[in-house]
């Protein structure tokens, strides 16, 4: 048998024991209290794998957040159709769940690329009061016309302007005034460097803070996210009024010494081992998993989180007093189910 074909068995057979542990009972985190009040988001370009993990979470979910609407040439806000139809599809299965619209800031070239976080399409639609009275009706027609309960803004990398920061602000509570005249609820999500203490915050809408940043494509090999890193934003979230939630992150990195880096799945991570034969160890500080392997002259290491390294996040965040929990992403976990 050569290489190649005994890597793809060790593949399958991976993905098959993967399978069949999903629905065993794992133990119970290492901090107790009342269970996490969970959402999760769902990406338009993973929502087959994404249904398979909502059909296992869903019993323990309270909100799912649809990801996303972004823009297009024209500086348009759009659903992709994809995840429009996705979400035509699940409103007709059973979820106590509410379901948000998420807004992200990518846009799609004219010639088919996308550009990601792009500060410049907000600058654009936040340049004055008209612009950005008719970017927050569209906001509120697309949600009102997708059935959704609510609307969630992903805007990133706005702090590195400060005006575009204050603009933000500006934006979100004109954007709050109107969706509640719609019956619609409002998440903003943030970044970890965001400035929480800034005065314009207001009290209304969940603020959402991501705490998977800590190392990643734009770093050395290394978690997401580590107990000194989770402790530091919440205490820096103290300052944010009004409900609170902390979102962490699924999955991992891949880092090569030839400079190539991806984020890569929990189960993308175990297959990555067994089809390399090497064994994973958990970090003692981030309760991660790592491991390294060779292919084609290359060194590449694995850092992932599985669901013991969430609970282990998320009971640190429940003794700071934040029980909201939002999960990137649904697709390609393997014991979502028993997230807590």
């Amino acid at each position: 048998m050569s290489d190649i074909v005994g890597k793809f068995f060790k593949a399958v057979i991976v993905l098959l024991v993967i399978g069949s542990l999903a629905g065993c009972s794992l133990g119970p985190p290492e901090a107790g209290g009342e269970p996490a009040k969970l959402s999760a988001w769902l990406a338009y370009w993973d929502l087959d794998e994404g249904e398979r993990d909502l059909t296992r979470a869903v019993n323990n979910l309270e909100k799912l957040c649809y990801f996303g609407a972004y823009f297009d040439q024209n500086d348009q806000a759009f659903i992709p159709e994809s995840l429009r139809r996705k979400k035509s599809d699940l409103t007709k299965k059973t979820g106590k769940y509410e379901t948000y619209l998420t807004f992200v800031n990518d846009k799609q070239n004219a010639d088919g690329s996308v550009a990601l976080k792009d500060s410049e399409v907000l600058r654009r639609l936040f340049a004055d009061e008209r612009a950005m009275e008719q970017h927050i009706d569209q906001i509120i027609a697309l949600t009102l016309q997708g059935g959704f309960d609510g609307i969630e803004i992903d805007y990133e990398r706005i702090w590195n302007d400060e005006t575009t920061g204050q603009s933000f602000l500006r934006f979100a509570d004109k954007l709050y005034g109107k969706a509640r005249q719609n019956n619609l609820k409002l998440r903003l999500v943030l970044e970890p460097g965001a400035p929480f203490a800034s005065t314009g915050f207001f009290q209304g809408p969940e603020y959402v803070v991501m705490f998977y940043n800590l190392y990643g494509l734009h770093s050395e090999p290394g978690p997401k996210a580590n107990p000194a890193f989770i402790r530091k934003i919440l205490t820096a979230m103290n300052a944010l009024p009004g409900e609170k939630a902390a979102a962490f992150s699924t999955g991992g990195c891949v880092w090569g010494d030839n400079g190539e880096k991806r984020f890569l799945t929990e189960v993308e991570a175990k297959t990555l081992a067994v089809t390399y034969e090497r064994e994973a160890r958990r970090d003692d500080e981030s309760r991660c998993l790592v491991f390294d392997y060779l292919d084609n002259g290359v060194w590449y290491q694995v850092w992932y989180a599985d669901v013991q390294t969430l609970n282990y996040w998320i009971a640190i965040a429940k003794a700071q007093g934040v029980s909201r929990i939002s999960l990137w992403r649904l697709g390609g976990n393997t014991d979502i189910d028993h997230v807590e």
